[in-house]
């Protein structure tokens, strides 16, 4: 059901601009074996100019602790709406994310960057651990995290 409301929300969210179609994207994320307790990960959209566009994705669902993901914070001013039916639980230390969404195709080869936030409780903050191009040529390709996640891709 939440894979439903997630595909909804975030087809609604940002295929309603372009009005394009929208392709199966799969994120894969695996996180370090930092020793700490699960991450809490906010995965969203900013435009070429950095301004935000949406979220894709909140892993975590207290949000108590969304002020510690302090880029996407940020730029939603904390905002519950903006993650309403997108979220999941946090990720564990050596654990692997693997997330399924439609996303627009005018989103690719055009500007946009998917970004994630990434916060461990009793541990730094990290944000913008991740920040990649949306772009065609880029799928597949794995990305190195700044301190929690030991690698993330996107797939088409």
């Amino acid at each position: 059901m939440k894979f439903v409301l997630a595909t909804l929300a975030l087809t609604t969210a940002l295929t309603f601009p372009s009005l394009a179609m929208a392709r199966p994207v799969v994120l894969t994320t695996t996180l370090n074996t930092y020793g700490g307790d699960g991450a809490y990960l906010a995965y969203y959209v900013t435009d070429a100019q950095g301004a935000y566009v949406g979220s894709l994705w909140m892993a975590g669902g207290k949000s108590k602790y969304y002020e510690h993901l302090s880029d996407w914070y940020r730029a939603t001013g904390g905002d519950p709406a903006q993650i309403n039916g997108i979220t999941g639980a946090s990720v564990g230390a050596g654990r692997q994310l693997k997330i399924t969404l439609d996303l627009a195709d005018a989103l690719f080869d055009a500007g946009y960057e998917l970004h994630v936030d990434a916060a461990v409780e009793d541990m730094r903050d990290s944000p913008n651990e991740i920040a990649v191009p949306l772009t065609t040529n880029g799928a597949n390709t794995p990305v190195r995290g700044r301190r929690y996640i030991a690698n993330f891709s996107y797939g088409m």
